[in-house]
């Protein structure tokens, strides 16, 4: 089964072997249910109807929080992942922007094609296209690329075409299925669409509202079990990021806007380049900050002293860890 560019397994490489201190940070999986809920994430299965914003609000109003947000907006019609940002972690959503996304629809040809040849027209599409959005959309109407990775004919009986798709976030299916009409001569539109995947988010980790409000509700009468499958740790919106994983001594440092300095690596994952979006972590795999890298992965390892990533959003609260670096 084709796979999508983020969902590519990297390895980790060990710079210098040291030990985190018990006594700071926490592992996202100690984290308390209250902590959760003011920084979290939900994967729901969004069904047809409701707007995403529609969601949050009813979200802010089981939980009783401030900020619910969503990554990557669904039309009212469209089924599928939504992921939901609780609390802090709504500032996280954005990171999501980079991993690509997968739909399965229905495609609704407007006269009989043989299948041959509405697999050979498909197959024409994969690769990078250039889209004009639709009238009704949310952005600017300019033609722009898009990265087709990979889009399959899965079923077609008669008019109706069952596919799946592999795409660049921001792609139009709507309007895929209008262009490839188009190619074949005979018209074409989306007669139904739900999403599959976001990054290395699947269908396996969903929950409904039913779901989301009865575990909230058997918290407060005091069980917790089922909130805590139903919230996840904030570090799961990096998980298709390249990582570097940070010292003890470093962190405080970069909570409060330095840039992170060869000393401060204890490990690395492979196939990071320059200017590549990667996630600081501590060494109890909790998220630190984002940044943009200054040197491939073999020039980390290799050297001792110069910059490696210049930090540009900030997760962790500054005095999770001590403040080492001001005695220096």
């Amino acid at each position: 089964m084709p796979k999508l560019p983020s969902e590519h397994l990297r390895d980790r490489l060990i710079k210098v072997s040291v030990e985190t201190n018990p006594y700071h940070g926490k592992s996202p999986d100690k984290r308390t249910v209250t902590e959760l809920i003011q920084n979290s994430i939900i994967l729901l299965d969004k069904t047809s109807g409701p707007t995403a914003h529609q969601i949050d609000s009813w979200v802010r109003e089981i939980f009783s929080v401030k900020k619910v947000g969503h990554a990557g907006t669904l039309d009212p019609r469209v089924t599928g992942i939504l992921p939901l940002g609780i609390g802090h972690a709504t500032r996280a959503l954005s990171v999501l922007s980079e991993a690509g996304k997968e739909y399965v629809g229905v495609m609704k040809l407007h006269k009989n094609i043989p299948q041959t040849k509405v697999e050979s027209v498909m197959n024409q599409f994969i690769g990078t296209i250039t889209q004009l959005p639709p009238v009704r959309s949310a952005v600017k109407r300019v033609k722009r690329q898009r990265d087709i990775y990979y889009l399959e004919l899965l079923e077609q009986q008669d008019t109706d075409v069952l596919f799946r798709v592999g795409c660049e976030a921001g792609t139009y299916v709507r309007t895929l299925c209008v262009d490839i009409g188009k190619k074949l001569g005979c018209g074409a539109h989306l007669s139904e669409l739900r999403r599959t995947k976001v990054g290395r988010f699947e269908e396996t980790d969903l929950v409904n509202l039913h779901d989301v409000k009865d575990a909230f509700t058997f918290y407060k009468e005091g069980n917790p079990t089922e909130l805590r499958n139903v919230l996840h740790p904030i570090e799961r919106v990096f998980d298709h990021l390249p990582k570097i994983i940070v010292r003890d001594s470093a962190i405080d440092a970069i909570c409060h806007g330095a840039t992170l300095a060869i000393p401060g690596v204890v490990e690395v994952d492979t196939e990071i380049k320059k200017n590549m979006l990667v996630a600081l972590f501590s060494m109890k795999q909790e998220i630190i900050a984002i940044g943009q890298s200054n040197m491939t992965t073999e020039e980390i390892i290799q050297k001792d002293t110069g910059i490696c990533v210049t930090p540009e959003k900030v997760f962790m609260n500054k005095g999770t860890y001590p403040s080492l670096w001001k005695k220096h």
